[in-house]
């Protein structure tokens, strides 16, 4: 019994075996660099460092040591010393002449008698420097103790590979304070713009430096790239380097062979961070799973037990630590996501908050926790100034506004166009100044009209008995073209709001957070060029960078899989929440020669998927791809600066269903973020069966 039992576990693990295999491939082609990652992680420190060939791993051409001591301009220089001695080599080489000395036969025998002129050339401009990690990796491992329990139960209740929680090792070296010179924070390294799609991130809380709950978002990033790609490979470098950009690697080339498209896909944007996170991924996974092996015996860090309860109101810190009674630093250890205007009373706690307490002592309830609460001294709740509120004159308030409007209702506004007063990003909020109050006992779906295929305003004010001037106005159009198929239109006027602190905040909160975005995104440009210049030569130089063992590495960038580049033709997928009236203004011309080249009727709205010709008469290719993604990434953090997805759930298309009733069904939930989630979806021309990825969407404007 025994033995069939022991056979049987045995059988087990080697199916689990092939799984893990099926789904995270180590290819024979990509081994060699597998080797070179773990070579960097387990055998070379921070003080020490290889020359070697950025495309081909396997080519280490020498060992750099450093005195610890050493400063980082002395190393650069001796880096820079080996690099060019060794690009001389490969230029004399190139250039038929034979080797010299024992230095010159040793760079050629790496290359093999039948490297041609050409690949000698090539390899002397390719030449690179990487900074060891050994000691960074062994922190990592002790370090990573705390979470892997936590990370391995979020993996598989979303069904992930539970290799996966290997990742943070490439990320942050399981830091979870760690900070990256473009602002990527956290365990798992996510960007505010993107961190925000999952987790709080305000002047309060910071949910990124909360391992937990940035697990949590690292999951669901991750399981949205492999729905989107199909593959673990694609998705975990869609990690590092955007979906979009890996969906635009795979349709370029024709193929999701993650050898292929490591070896072959060439973008600017593609350096060499993006081509090895896989590869390096890997290599922190072999030493994840045999640390012993590559470092001996680790004494590693255990997970702390809490009691987790919602704060059933807003409290200062000191009424918190008085009602709890636990010493500051034990608090402030649970407790990572609150943030340092929190801890020095300048902010509260605030309600909802999910707080962290000890697991000794008073067995913890919510209702002990309120009742605590309510017998400390009373909590003053910190009102927003008046520099909380929008700016009223700025040079990019008007753009920023609007998108805070469109991203509310989402009616469409051309650039430019501001609404009468700001609004919050809510799904009811008005897009423009409301004529009239409405009933509030008016049921959503009466108070909208979901724009369909073939719509256009004047049959649009025909089926609902709306004239198109009032319709207009309800929705802050500037013209008959600016609609778009999945519109919600507002058909009665929103019933007007107070100027409450709350909704100037609120405000507030989505223009700071679309600048934010914009920032990150210049920091992000400009890193990437730092990198493929300046390699770190230090510890130091390289945390400085930031935390990432693959130098480059930025964290989830964007969670945005929607391609906005021109094609070769000169023409445009559209998508949703743009109009002919954007696309006018983007490119100075008039929406009806746009009309007239694409051969348009009428007013009907462009279709989302089709594809359009445009004209290039006063701006350029990239000036109009820039000034489309901008509008889009304005769009998308204004409306996530006060919404949050909270998971997926999957529905089937019915006979009869179309874009419309699908939005019916989720109302909350604004078309273009529908189509990020079924990016290759045609919602023209649904089939009974289709699945549909539904995101469930909080909106947390009120926290």
């Amino acid at each position: 019994m025994n033995r069939l039992l022991l056979s049987g576990i045995l059988l087990l693990l080697c199916r689990f075996a092939t799984a893990a295999e099926t789904l995270l491939p180590r290819p024979p082609e990509l081994e060699p660099d597998v080797q070179f990652w773990i070579r960097v992680y387990t055998q070379v420190s921070t003080n020490e460092g290889l020359i070697h060939d950025q495309h081909r791993l396997s080519v280490v051409y020498e060992t750099i040591h450093f005195d610890a001591d050493t400063p980082s301009s002395e190393r650069a220089r001796r880096v820079d010393a080996e690099r060019e001695r060794v690009e001389d080599i490969l230029k004399r080489l190139a250039r038929g002449d034979e080797p010299r000395d024992e230095d010159d036969r040793r760079v050629k025998a790496l290359w093999g008698d039948d490297a041609t002129a050409v690949q000698l050339g090539e390899a002397a401009s390719d030449v690179r420097f990487q900074l060891g990690q050994s000691d960074r990796f062994r922190s990592g491992l002790i370090r990573a103790g705390a979470w892997e329990v936590h990370i391995g139960e979020v993996l598989a209740n979303l069904g992930l590979p539970a290799e996966i929680a290997a990742l943070p090792h490439v990320e942050s070296s399981f830091d979870p304070y760690a900070y990256s010179k473009v602002g990527a924070a956290g365990l798992w390294q996510f960007m505010r713009s993107t961190g925000r799609r999952f987790l709080r991130i305000d002047a309060a809380v910071d949910e990124r430096l909360d391992p937990y709950r940035e697990t949590e978002a690292a999951a669901q990033l991750l399981s949205y790239n492999y729905r989107l790609l199909g593959s673990w490979p694609l998705a975990i470098t869609a990690y590092n380097h955007g979906a979009e950009g890996v969906r635009r690697a795979r349709e370029q080339l024709g193929t999701d062979d993650i050898v292929r498209i490591v070896r072959e896909y060439h973008s600017p944007s593609f350096g060499f961070a993006s081509r090895n996170f896989y590869v390096s991924f890997l290599a922190a996974l072999t030493v994840a799973q045999d640390p012993a092996k590559y470092f001996g015996g680790l004494a590693r860090n255990t997970e702390a037990g809490f009691h987790e309860l919602k704060m059933p109101a807003t409290a200062s810190m000191n009424t918190l630590l008085r009602a709890v009674g636990v010493d500051r630093e034990t608090l402030r250890s649970l407790n990572p996501a609150l943030r340092p205007a929190v801890w020095n009373g300048q902010r509260v706690v605030p309600a909802g908050y999910v707080l962290r307490l000890p697991a000794a002592g008073s067995s913890w309830t919510a209702e002990l926790l309120a009742q605590r609460l309510g017998s400390a001294q009373p909590v003053t709740v910190a009102q927003a100034s008046p520099a909380a509120r929008p700016p009223a004159a700025t040079a990019s308030a008007p753009a920023i506004a609007t998108v805070i409007a469109s991203a509310a209702a989402p009616a469409a506004h051309a650039p430019g166009t501001v609404p009468s007063a700001p609004v919050a990003a809510a799904p009811t909020a008005a897009a423009g100044t409301p004529p009239a109050a409405v009933a509030p006992a008016a049921p959503e779906s009466s108070q909208y009209y979901v724009v369909q295929t073939g719509d256009d305003t004047s049959a649009i004010a025909t089926r609902t008995g709306i004239p198109v001037k009032k319709l207009m106005a309800l929705n802050s159009m500037r013209d008959q073209d600016d609609i778009y198929e999945g519109q919600r239109l507002r058909l009665v006027a929103a019933a007007p709001e107070p100027e409450t602190v709350t909704t100037d905040a609120t405000a507030a909160a989505a223009i700071a957070a679309v600048q934010e975005s914009q920032d990150e995104g210049a920091a992000v440009k400009a890193a990437r060029k730092l990198a493929a210049k300046n390699e770190p030569v230090s510890k130091a130089q390289a945390q400085a960078e930031g935390p990432q063992l693959v130098p480059g590495a930025t964290g989830p960038e964007s969670a945005d899989p929607v391609d906005y580049s021109v094609a070769a033709d000169g023409s445009i997928r559209v998508v949703a929440a743009e109009t002919l009236g954007h696309y006018a203004d983007w490119l100075g011309t008039s929406a009806q020669r746009l009309r007239s080249i694409n051969h348009l009727r009428g007013r009907t709205p462009v279709v989302m998927g089709r594809r359009l010709k445009l004209e290039f008469a006063t701006t350029t290719r990239e000036q109009f791809e820039e000034v489309r993604r901008d509008y889009h990434v304005r769009l998308q953090a204004a409306y996530f600066s006060s919404h949050r997805i909270a998971g997926t759930e999957v529905y089937i298309a019915r006979r009869g269903d179309s874009l419309w009733s699908i939005t019916q069904k989720s109302l909350k939930v604004p078309v273009w973020l529908l189509q990020q989630y079924n990016p290759d979806l045609d919602f023209g021309n649904l089939r009974p069966g289709t699945q549909i990825s539904l995101p469930k969407v909080e909106d947390v404007s009120s926290l």
